[in-house]
């Protein structure tokens, strides 16, 4: 969702006419509602009446009109059909449709509900993926691991738009001191801010906090966002049961200023994920100038390490545990990664060098 709507929103400052067909009008700006050629145009269409199917035949003329009157059709991601049911109407119009992947056929996404992905994939989406002009992948790790299910297809690498302009001139971290008194206890902070699901791997930071505590090391643990009630009930129980409820702070979903605050109080940026296709939040800690602790799950991990604000390590608990205490106790290393992040950020994610790659991706389709 969030990379979709800074590209449409990018895509309408460079003079482009966007429409974006959407099945859920919730998260979009409000002030995109309001008709404005500043703004990219929405058309809402009915959910699907079957989970991940097509669009309703009623709106069959609606989504005929918008393919007629574009020069490109961009799907995003896969498994549902209503891409499928897009892409064979571009094909039906003559207009050329690219695919961004989302992650979607990364190793470790094509091994949760394989069996259903292989039939599928073979079945439809390997010949939807080979037609397109284009399949997007947001890093070269991510072609890497793709680029097998469509072997006869053309693959291109193009970060994700970051709307960077909020990190230039951040609110600094005053801002989350004030509402999370945990972090002027004089203990050095572990930033983890995410949705809060197996996937991400809070259950390697509990534990990674646990095997510090044995040694005498108390660091916060922050743990920003939310997750299922159940879930979180469970990870509450945990770290009881681990004994590090007192360094385990869930300080749940936060956004705008007070996000970027907190990344800046934040000493370290920890996320010990299974898969990332992109993951807004790297570039994010290091825009605040946070230093970043994640793993080879994050199809830009080669990116982040190259740009020496971030380290890589295995996801397992001894390994966190001890990069976090090497980071935090070296204060050199600290602020040699702490220097490197932001210009690398800025240089990387450039928006201006971004979107002159998309249209050039654009242009590319429909030649």
């Amino acid at each position: 969702m969030r990379a979709v709507l800074d590209l449409a929103s990018g895509l309408v400052r460079r003079g482009h006419r966007v429409t974006l067909l959407t099945c859920d009008y919730g998260d979009i700006p409000k002030a995109w509602a309001e008709g404005s050629a500043a703004h990219p145009r929405v058309v809402e269409v009915s959910q699907p009446e079957i989970v991940n199917g097509p669009i309703a035949s009623v709106h069959r003329a609606v989504l005929k009109a918008e393919v007629n009157a574009s020069n490109v059709v961009h799907v995003h991601g896969v498994w549902n059909y209503s891409n499928v049911q897009m892409a064979n109407l571009a094909r039906a119009a003559g207009k050329p449709y690219l695919v961004s992947l989302r992650g979607m056929l990364d190793d470790w996404s094509m091994e949760q509900k394989a069996l259903k992905k292989r039939v599928f994939h073979f079945l439809i989406y390997k010949a939807l993926l080979e037609r397109a002009a284009a399949v997007h992948c947001t890093a070269q790790a991510e072609l890497n691991q793709s680029k097998k299910w469509f072997p006869r297809g053309r693959g291109v690498v193009i970060a994700n738009l970051l709307d960077l302009q909020p990190f230039r001139t951040p609110p600094g971290p005053g801002l989350a001191r004030e509402r999370f008194a945990v972090l002027t206890n004089g203990r050095k902070n572990v930033l983890f801010l995410s949705r809060l699901h197996y996937k991400k791997g809070v259950e390697v930071l509990l534990a990674a906090a646990g095997l510090l505590n044995g040694r005498g090391i108390k660091y916060n643990f922050i743990l920003a966002g939310d997750g299922e009630e159940g879930y979180v009930r469970e990870l509450k129980a945990n770290a009881v049961a681990m004994g590090v409820q007192d360094d385990i702070h869930f300080v749940g979903h936060v956004a705008g200023d007070l996000k970027i605050s907190l990344y800046q109080a934040a000493d370290i940026f920890a996320l010990p994920t299974s898969q990332e296709n992109f993951g807004f939040v790297f570039p994010e800690a290091l825009a605040s100038g946070t230093p970043v602790i994640t793993t080879k799950g994050v199809d830009i991990w080669g990116e982040l390490k190259s740009g020496g604000g971030a380290s890589i390590v295995d996801r397992t608990a001894e390994a966190f545990a001890a990069e976090i205490e090497a980071i935090l106790t070296d204060d050199q290393r600290m602020e040699k990664m702490r220097a490197a992040a932001r210009p690398f950020v800025f240089t990387e994610y450039d928006e201006n060098r971004l979107m002159d790659m998309f249209e050039e991706m654009y242009v590319s389709c429909r030649k």
